[in-house]
């Protein structure tokens, strides 16, 4: 952080902090009552006659953060007249800018709390040096240096590895219909699944080198308590999981549903069709775009002022046969849902017939295969018609005009 400007203002900005001189210190004392703390870190800002500063605590492997050592650390920022208080640690909160430990919130009126998990800090540190750029060499070397250690396997920088204690026995109660929103284990699942959706956002964000995000609603964004509940409806009623991804510059957002119960996991996404030309055009007009997708990706045509399900067909149909999506020539097709599945994995962890490399390959496949090609249509511009030749003499009732053509 106080080696590499760029990265240190890119992960700071967000949290408040101005652009200005850096410093970074380790594990200074503060006394709390009768006690003596030493936080893991302290950063502090100066941009003239003004100096932020944020006390940080870290965590690494599954250690988890504890409420009563950070309730002690706000009260020593609020002692201090500090800015914010920092955490770090595996944990990936379900909702960005949530944290994972629950705190009094009365302790939060002074003092902003913040949390970045390794995944997020590693995902910010490729993207300035291998995207964004880092000026100095040297700069540019350290940062790498910080790379090439939090991507080792014994850093303690661990990813996403484990779908909790719960997964098995909510799994199978869905495939026996015996899961009801009462029991415990559900939330943990559904919270997971969340983490799960930001942690892909940040490792193709990391690959794309721009900022993919978990995509929520403005009321869910205010209140996570809403994307819970029907997450957990969804799971009950439906033995599904299912969120989407929001990518910039892409045509639409990214749906992905894990299906316990028929033990598969889709991924989805819809895109306007042309609004010009007849629908086997429109149809040709996609099936252009996926010219390497693979036989087995699934279209769905919508029309307009229709309800349900539109005309469904694979890919290596419609390439053959475009008129298959084609349920009535006189109707007008919208819109299309181009859609890729494969067999869910079962374990909790990763490896091999893990679900969360099920579903981390799904994604990666869909991205490169079908979403990285795909461009919204635009109409042409309207072109000029031909100009009248200019009259010698004045104009008469039977002179040329605009309106007549070339």
């Amino acid at each position: 952080m106080g080696a590499v400007p760029e990265f240190s203002r890119a992960m700071l900005k967000p949290l408040g902090a101005p652009a200005g001189r850096i410093e970074c210190y380790i594990e200074v004392p503060f006394d709390l009552g009768e006690k003596r703390c030493y936080p893991d870190g302290l950063i502090r800002v100066s941009r003239g006659s003004r100096t932020w500063v944020a006390l940080v605590e870290v965590k690494t492997g599954r250690n988890e953060l504890a409420t009563a050592q950070l309730e002690n650390y706000l009260d020593i920022a609020k002692e201090q007249g500090f800015d914010a208080l920092i955490t770090i640690s595996n944990e990936i909160p379900s909702v960005a800018g949530q944290h994972p430990t629950t705190v009094d919130r009365r302790k939060l009126r002074k003092v902003s709390l913040h949390h970045w998990s390794w995944t997020y800090l590693l995902s910010g540190a490729v993207m300035q040096k291998e995207h964004r750029g880092v000026s100095d060499p040297d700069q540019a070397w350290v940062l790498g240096e910080l790379i090439r250690y939090l991507e080792h396997p014994k850093s303690g920088a661990l990813e996403l590895d484990d779908m909790g204690g719960g997964w098995v026995a909510v799994r199978q109660a869905v495939r026996s219909s015996t899961l009801r929103a009462t029991d415990k284990s559900a939330p943990e699942v559904v919270s997971r699944f969340d983490a799960l959706l930001r942690y892909a956002s940040l490792r193709l964000g990391r690959r794309l080198g721009t900022d993919v995000m978990h995509a929520l609603s403005r009321r869910e964004l205010a209140d996570p308590t809403l994307r819970t509940q029907s997450a957990l409806t969804s799971l009950t009623e439906e033995g599904t999981l299912s969120g989407a991804i929001r990518i910039p510059d892409a045509v639409g957002n990214v749906h992905v549903t894990a299906d316990l119960r028929a033990s598969q996991v889709t991924c989805h996404l819809d895109i306007d069709a042309p609004r010009q030309g007849r629908a086997r055009t429109r149809v040709n007009w996609l099936v252009r775009q996926l010219k390497d997708a693979p036989g087995s990706v699934r279209i769905e045509a919508f029309v307009a002022n229709a309800r349900g399900a539109g005309a469904t067909e694979l890919l290596e149909r419609v390439r053959e046969d475009p008129d298959s999506l084609i349920l009535d020539p006189t109707k007008e097709i919208r819109r299309f849902r181009v859609e890729m599945s494969q067999p869910m994995g079962l374990k909790r962890g990763r490896g091999r017939g893990a679900f969360i490399d099920s579903f981390l390959e799904l994604l990666d496949a869909f991205y490169s295969d079908v979403v990285q090609t795909l461009k919204a249509w635009s109409a042409s511009p309207p072109k000029l018609r031909g100009e009248a030749e200019p009259e010698p003499t004045s104009l008469t009732s039977t002179s040329l005009s605009s309106q007549d053509g070339a």
